[in-house]
């Protein structure tokens, strides 16, 4: 098969329509233009007819667009939609579950929070005092009871 003949397609989703060899690629294959999309095909879909287009190895689309003209066959000019970017994906943000015991605070009464948890400490330490002095008063207590 040479350069500029016209052919059928018969596989595929361009079935049907006529293209032309544009340029062949290895043996078996073969970049086709015309009234399907320009690209390469496998000989095997290829059904070839009797007529041959004067172009050039690896001819323009406009180049076979005029030689199709030639030869009353008509080619529809499909647009080429603008390319846009793809939306990205969001990942999907799971929520901490909420516990009933304890409220949400707010930052600043956080802060007060934690300035208290660490006065506890101290006052902790006065408290052990305290209960040791009132374990030595019960036994007495106890006493003056009886």
């Amino acid at each position: 098969m040479e350069i500029g003949r016209v052919c059928i397609k018969i596989a595929g989703r361009d079935a049907g329509m006529k293209c032309v060899v544009v340029e062949q690629l290895d043996n078996n294959f073969f970049l086709i233009d015309g009234q399907t999309r320009r690209r390469k095909c496998n000989l095997a879909h290829l059904e070839p007819t009797k007529e041959i287009l004067s172009i050039k190895k690896g001819a323009s689309h406009d180049e076979v667009v005029t030689a199709f003209k030639a030869i009353k066959v008509e080619i529809k000019e499909k647009k080429a939609k603008p390319k846009t970017e793809r939306p990205k994906k969001q990942r999907k943000v799971k929520e901490k579950p909420v516990k009933k015991g304890k409220k949400e605070k707010p930052k600043a009464e956080e802060k007060k929070a934690e300035e208290k948890k660490e006065e506890k400490p101290k006052s902790e330490e006065e408290k052990p005092k305290e209960a040791e002095e009132t374990k030595k008063e019960a036994p007495e207590e106890k006493e003056e009871k009886k």
